[in-house]
């Protein structure tokens, strides 16, 4: 039967709701069966299919896969496991595409969906139009799929351990926030060298320690509580379905996802000299002038995990990343957001080096800079706003990059305004060398956004 979804679940780049108000069972078969019937139009069959560790999963699992089956496509189960998993899933086991039950990092009740189709991300128009086939379907095809259940941890488990190349064991704390990472985690950690320090390992769906967001400071506050505990050479926690890493170095100091990317592309870069670094425009300047420091070609992009996979394919440079911690290895690895997989490279680069991950920081250029401000902005007008500022400055030949918003570049440093692909907000940021040339540029972002007439919250 036709199926109808509640429009706020369709997001930029996954379904996402709140289970038992936006979305539910009848969903999951729903989104099954239209994605079933995408795949057959792309002369595919065969999905793998994962969960994540929400009390939900398990039954929206068994309503997509029933939906899927339903619409005559083949199923690879996997099971239960972080999102990085069934994307291994899907670049390795010979299916056609892939499918994930995960919240990813957003409260309890929360849960939805990610997919890839073709070895490529599936997101934007090609999940709106889910809606569109779902609507569309009628009567079920006469032949059911097979479905079939294939555990693959420990072959993913093997191929993430395998690129480990340290010389020198590490004592580390591990934080997975009692996400979908937990299981892998305490695999893994038993095939490295050096002493591990597990915390919150036990996958439960409740989050019962902290949220499972590592770019939250207050979500590694236990983390670098052991760390200073254990005197761990670093800590590595990660959001709720294993995507996005945080770090906090020896010293209890939070890594964020560009200032990692500058240790993980100076190494890469002795591998691949003069090749394109990816980085989102809410990074910082350090990063994108350290990689040209180091030989590479510093390549801005536009935010959002699924277009940096389009645009790392496209490119073919070797890594790519985001301030919020998705970080893309396809420097021996397959190119897709694993944050286990940046674990395990972290480790081996500090492995082999003299220098601590405190002595690191301490070696990069000093900046200060506002956290990233989201304030609420009308749907209507979210990408309106950032229109009119945009053309204001280049009324005025300012500097701006505008890939993804209006990113500006003064005699003080820069700041970014671009609306979010996910939420009724705006995003900015603002990065300088001091304090007087930080609060230069937040006072030019406000005069701006006050003459379209929104106020930028204190920062």
């Amino acid at each position: 039967m036709p199926h109808r979804f509640d429009p706020t679940i369709l997001r930029e780049y996954d379904i996402r709701g709140i289970v038992g108000e936006t979305l539910s069972s009848a969903d999951a078969l729903a989104i099954g069966r239209a994605y079933a019937a995408t795949l057959a139009e792309k002369g595919g069959r065969r999905v793998a299919v994962g969960y994540d560790g929400r009390l939900t999963s398990p039954e929206l699992e068994a309503a997509l896969v029933d939906g899927l089956a339903r619409e005559g496509a083949d199923v690879v189960r996997i099971g239960r496991g972080p999102t990085p998993m069934l994307y291994y899933a899907a670049a390795t086991l010979a299916v056609d595409g892939g499918v994930m039950v995960t919240g990813s990092h957003n409260p309890p009740e929360y849960n939805g969906f990610k997919f890839v189709l073709g070895g490529k991300p599936f997101y934007g128009a090609a999940i709106r139009k889910l809606a569109d086939t779902a609507l569309g379907l009628a009567h079920e095809r006469g032949r059911r799929g097979q479905v079939e259940v294939r555990g693959i941890s420990d072959a993913y488990v093997e191929r993430v351990a395998r690129d480990y190349d340290g010389s020198r064991a590490l004592t580390v704390a591990w934080d997975p926030g009692n996400g979908a990472t937990g299981d892998i985690v305490r695999q893994l950690t038993a095939r490295l060298p050096g002493r591990h320090i597990l915390l919150n390992a036990e996958i439960d769906g409740n989050f019962p320690a902290h949220h499972p967001d590592p770019t939250m400071p207050e979500n590694l506050l236990q983390l670098q509580q052991a760390v200073a505990r254990e005197r761990c050479d670093l800590g590595i926690a990660f959001d709720g379905d294993g995507d996005r890493i945080g770090v906090v170095d020896e010293e209890g100091e939070i890594w964020w996802g560009d200032q990692l990317m500058i240790v993980l592309a100076r190494d890469v870069l002795t591998r691949h000299p003069g090749a394109p670094i990816l980085a989102d425009v809410k990074a910082s300047q350090v990063l994108f002038d350290e990689i040209a420091k180091a030989g590479g070609r510093p390549v801005m992009t536009a935010t959002g995990h699924s277009p940096i996979k389009a645009k790392l394919a496209e490119t073919g440079a070797p890594l790519a990343g985001e301030m919020s911690g998705h970080i893309f290895y396809a420097d021996g690895y397959y190119g897709f957001d694993d944050a286990v997989y940046v674990a395990v490279r972290l480790l081996g680069i500090l492995g082999r080096i003299p220098q601590s991950l405190a002595e690191l920081r301490l070696g990069l250029p000093m900046v200060v800079n506002t956290p990233e401000l989201r304030f609420p902005c009308a749907e209507s007008r979210k990408f309106a706003v950032v229109g009119e500022v945009g053309e204001r400055l280049r009324r005025a030949a300012a500097e701006i990059v505008d890939i993804d918003g209006v990113r500006v570049r003064t005699a003080d440093g820069w700041w970014l305004l671009r609306a979010s692909n996910t939420q009724d907000v705006l995003v900015a940021r603002a990065e300088s060398i001091n304090e007087g040339g930080l609060a230069r540029l937040k006072a030019e972002l406000a005069s701006q956004l006050a003459a379209s007439g929104v106020a930028l919250p204190d920062a």
